[in-house]
């Protein structure tokens, strides 16, 4: 069955990007997992930059409406915001057994191409502001804003340790102290 939707591209390209890597993934390589002949994949997208640009921006979209928008949520106390926030990253980045694109990205492109540094700034300034809208009420301005820029880098790395390790124990303790502010 080929595939002709523009999001089912998307899908399967993110999945060779974090497993594969930007650099190591080809249209080629694009096509074959789509079941597509190469030109197919032009009706599409121009390039591979594309590709990898659109896949960072339809990440983004569903971070921003399925994680992101619990931090605006007011009906929810800040607690319930914070480990609903959290269950909703472990969901996604444990139960899916998901690395992260944004930091695969970061690490392999940000430094050589502008358009997807300031895709992945803008996702984890998205992520950020999630967070410090929380934390705001509880703490005051430059307390939440270092807290959550502490919990991203530390969720950052410890997926990458989670990785490597095959363990997800550091990974978790970074949401339970999130959580244990409030």
């Amino acid at each position: 069955m080929q595939i002709t939707r523009k999001e089912e591209i998307l899908e399967k390209s993110i999945n060779l990007f974090k497993n594969k890597s930007y650099h190591n993934t080809s249209m080629s390589n694009i096509a074959s997992e789509c079941d597509l002949i190469k030109g197919s994949l032009y009706h599409h997208f121009k390039s591979k930059e594309e590709i990898g640009l659109e896949s960072l921006k339809y990440v983004h979209k569903y971070f921003n409406d399925n994680i992101f928008s619990i931090a605006y949520n007011t009906k929810l106390t800040t607690k319930e915001r914070m480990t609903l926030f959290i269950q909703k990253l472990d969901e996604y980045f444990i139960e899916n057994k998901s690395k992260c694109l944004f930091g695969h990205f970061s690490l392999e492109l940000a430094s050589e191409n502008d358009k997807f540094k300031q895709e992945i700034k803008d996702y984890f300034l998205s992520w950020e502001k999630a967070l410090v809208f929380i934390l705001n009420e509880e703490y005051e301005e430059k307390t939440s804003v270092s807290y959550a820029q502490e919990c991203i880098a530390l969720t950052q790395g410890s997926l990458m340790m989670m990785g490597l390790y095959d363990s997800n124990e550091n990974y978790l303790k970074i949401g339970k102290k999130l959580i244990k502010l409030f």
